[in-house]
């Protein structure tokens, strides 16, 4: 018997007490985002979101915001690094800097 454990994307209001892990500015970051929370069997939601004004034409930008349950929100941290998405990942409030 095979067990199946990924997990997949959930609307916002099934996440407890979510925390903010990731932004991703393009298309193709949110598909590597979400394949890897995906695979890595992590419950995770994603809002499109405003992430502030372009330079040249001072138009909003927006992106597309992963959360997860803050029980994973470290775990899913270090996974987003380690797979070269370092630049999106949000850093924890928390977290000395």
């Amino acid at each position: 018997m095979r067990i199946v454990t990924d997990m997949a994307r959930i609307e916002s209001e099934e996440l407890t007490d979510p925390e903010r892990v990731f932004v991703a500015l393009s298309l193709g970051k949110a598909r590597q985002a979400e394949d890897l929370l995906g695979n890595a069997g992590v419950d995770y939601a994603v809002e499109v979101e405003p992430v502030g004004k372009s330079f040249l034409f001072r138009s909003e930008r927006y992106g597309a915001v992963f959360y997860v349950a803050s029980g994973q929100a470290t775990y899913c941290r270090t996974q987003l690094v380690a797979a070269g998405l370092a630049q999106g990942v949000v850093p924890d409030a928390g977290a000395d800097i």
